[in-house]
């Protein structure tokens, strides 16, 4: 298989994504972008071909976005097109093509859905944070459903419309937790997070949260919501904040679990899903 990584030895996720390639048995064609950028015609055709909009492909953290007004959202494509080829550190990385197609690899393991579904020993990140493949799970897979139990979360909406429940597994095929979702438009309700006990505090819950996340980006959500009476602390900690129940939006205070499944005492917590 043919792979080209737009790629940035200085950031933590690019090089993740590199070495994922290259447990998979593939030496890539690496293209560091910011001393080798593509042209403003390859950048338009590759965020095309990723099915995003140009500001899902601006990078904010460590950039002059700030200073040169890109938050301004009277831009056109076309005005932060011109900003990312005249300032390429603008360009969010890893960019990665194959036959499978193009994809923004935020979080790294993003990239596995652009490799050969091939057995593969377990990976580590650099961050000790391991490589985790998802899948959709049933509403009523027995898995899913003995884990919740265990934990004392709900189970008894699962099978309503409008869910979807995904299955944490290790690169050798392990399941290692479960996590799902409702999506209302640009709002996306998180539930049913469950670690197995045996993978608790290595980072997982970490990692089933971003992944999660960036599943329900590409569906348009941009807010995620949340939930909880005994994890808010572990929530806070990857940058949820609390939330006054009252300015959370109708849609997720019409969920079943905001009005009867979870107690009123539960913390609602909301993170900006961003790449």
């Amino acid at each position: 298989m043919d792979v080209v990584i737009y790629h940035n030895p200085g950031c933590g996720t690019s090089r993740n994504a590199l070495a994922l390639i290259r447990h998979a048995g593939i030496e890539p064609h690496v293209i560091d972008y910011q001393t080798c950028p593509p042209s403003r015609e390859l950048l338009a055709q590759l965020i095309e071909r990723m099915g995003m909009n140009v500001r899902d492909v601006l990078r904010v953290k460590g950039t002059p976005y700030a200073e040169l007004g890109l938050g301004d959202p009277k831009l056109t494509d076309a005005e932060l097109l011109d900003a990312m080829i005249a300032h390429p550190i603008l360009i969010n990385r890893p960019i990665v093509v194959t036959d499978r197609g193009v994809k923004l690899c935020r979080p790294s393991d993003m990239v596995l859905d652009l490799l050969p579904e091939l057995p593969m020993a377990d990976f580590v990140k650099d961050d000790g944070e391991i490589c985790l493949r998802d899948s959709e799970a049933a509403d009523r897979d027995a898995g899913m459903v003995a884990a919740l139990t265990a934990e004392g979360l709900p189970t008894d909406d699962l099978t309503e419309p409008g869910r979807r429940f995904f299955a944490y597994r290790t690169l050798t095929g392990e399941v290692v937790g479960y996590a799902g979702w409702e999506l209302y438009g640009a709002d996306v309700f998180l539930r049913s997070l469950a670690v197995l006990p045996g993978w608790r505090g290595k980072g997982v819950g970490k990692a089933i949260v971003a992944r999660i996340a960036r599943r329900a980006f590409d569906e348009g959500a941009r807010s995620a919501w949340l939930m909880t009476t005994s994890a808010t602390p572990f929530f806070e900690a990857i940058g949820f904040k609390r939330v006054e129940r009252a300015d959370a939006p109708e849609a997720i205070l019409e969920t079943r679990q905001a009005k009867g499944l979870c107690p009123s005492s539960a913390v609602v917590l909301k993170k900006a899903i961003r790449l």
